[in-house]
C-alpha cells in the first residue's frame, strides 16, 4: 500500500516544478555559493523571512483580537462554536496572509497552495502506514499492551479537525515559507539541515518532564521528520499534500492510545486505552512512539528514499547566484 501511494503522490503527471529562485526570475539560478555577495543574500533572506512571518502574525492578530471578539459580541455563538470558529478563521488568515506574501513580495503564482486531491489523499495514506505498522509492530511485540477497547468517540472528529489545522499552519510556516526562504538563499541541502533543526527545537516544551534521554531522542525523531516532510515538499511543492501526511501521522498515533509527540491531553478521547509495557527505547518514553526505535527507522528509510528521488529528478536547487 505504501509503495503504490507514494507513486501516486510522486508521479511526475501533475507535479509543479520548483517556484523561481528570485522572485520573477527564472528557474535556472546561476549556481553560487554561501560565500559570494553573502551580506546581500543574508539581508534579501532576512527581510523575507520577517515580512513572511509579519504576514501570517497579522493574520492570528487579526482573527484572534479583531474579528473574534466582534463575532462573539454580535452572535455570542458559545465557547465551543466560538472555539471552532477561531480555529478554522486562523487557518483561513494565515494561508491568505502568505498567498499575499508570496504574490506581492516574491512576485510569483503560489503553486504550492494549489489543491491535488489525489495527491492529498495519498499523503494522508502514506502517513498513517508510516507510522501506524510499526505501532501495529509494538503491539505485536508487547511493547505496548491493550488495556480497553472503548470505540470511536463523535468528539474525535473535533480533534481531528485541530490536529489538521495544526499541521497546515506548521507545513505552511516551517515549509512553505523558513524552508523555501533558506533555500532560494542557500540551496536545498543547507535549508533542509537547518528548517529541521528549527522544526525539533521548537517541539522542547512538549518534553519538559523528561530525562536527557527523554530529549535527545525527541530531538533526533523531530529532526528526522522535518527532513520527512521537507523531502516530500521538495518533490511535491505542494502544502495540501505534505499537511495531510503529518496530520494523517499524528491521527494515527492519537487513535493508538499513547502519547502524541508528548502531549497526554488527547489519549481519553482515543478508541483504546494502552500502556507500556517494553523500554523506553523500543515505547519511545514520555514522548510517544516518535521516538521508538522502530519508528525512528520508519522516518529515516523514508526520508532518505524522498530524499534520493529529489536529487534523482533535479529538485535540489543551488545556491542563489547572489
Amino acid at each position: 500500500m505504501a509503495a503504490t501511494t507514494l507513486r501516486i503522490i510522486l508521479s511526475s503527471g501533475d507535479a509543479m516544478p520548483p517556484e523561481s529562485t528570485e522572485p520573477g526570475g527564472s528557474l535556472s539560478p546561476a549556481p553560487g555559493s554561501i560565500g559570494r555577495k553573502p551580506l546581500r543574500v543574508v539581508r534579501r533572506a532576512l527581510i523575507s523571512l520577517l515580512l513572511g512571518t509579519a504576514a501570517i502574525l497579522g493574520a492570528v492578530v487579526l482573527i484572534r483580537q479583531g474579528l473574534l471578539p466582534l463575532v462573539d459580541a454580535v452572535f455570542h455563538p458559545g465557547t465551543e462554536l466560538l472555539s471552532t470558529f477561531r480555529r478554522a478563521g486562523i487557518m483561513l488568515a494565515v494561508v491568505a496572509a502568505y498567498w499575499g506574501y508570496v504574490h506581492w513580495h516574491e512576485k510569483r503564482e503560489a503553486t504550492e497552495l494549489r489543491l491535488q486531491p489525489l495527491r492529498l489523499a495519498s499523503g494522508g495514506a502514506v502517513g498513517v502506514v508510516l507510522v501506524g505498522v510499526p505501532i501495529a509492530l509494538l503491539f505485536l511485540l508487547g511493547a505496548y499492551e491493550l488495556v480497553l477497547f472503548r470505540g470511536f468517540s463523535p468528539a474525535l472528529w473535533g480533534v481531528a479537525g485541530v490536529l489538521g489545522i495544526a499541521a497546515v499552519l506548521e507545513e505552511l510556516v516551517y515549509r512553505c515559507l523558513l524552508f523555501r526562504v533558506l533555500e532560494r538563499a542557500w540551496g536545498t541541502g543547507v535549508a533542509l539541515a537547518v528548517q529541521a533543526v528549527v522544526f525539533s527545537l521548537q517541539h522542547l516544551g512538549n518534553i519538559g518532564h523528561g530525562s536527557t534521554g527523554d530529549v535527545m531522542a525527541m530531538l533526533v525523531s523531530v529532526t528526522l521528520l522535518g527532513l520527512l516532510w521537507a523531502g516530500l515538499f521538495i518533490l511535491t511543492r505542494n502544502l495540501w499534500v505534505v499537511a495531510a501526511n503529518h496530520a494523517a501521522w499524528n491521527f494515527t498515533i492519537l487513535l493508538s492510545g499513547v502519547p502524541l509527540s508528548g502531549i497526554e491531553d488527547w489519549r481519553a478521547l482515543a478508541p483504546i486505552e494502552s500502556r507500556y509495557a517494553g523500554p523506553d527505547w523500543l515505547t519511545g518514553g514520555v514522548f510517544g512512539p516518535e521516538s521508538s526505535l522502530l519508528v525512528l527507522v520508519s522516518i529515516a528509510a523514508a526520508a532518505v528514499l524522498l530524499l534520493r528521488a529529489a536529487r534523482r529528478r533535479g529538485a535540489f536547487l543551488p545556491a542563489d547566484g547572489e
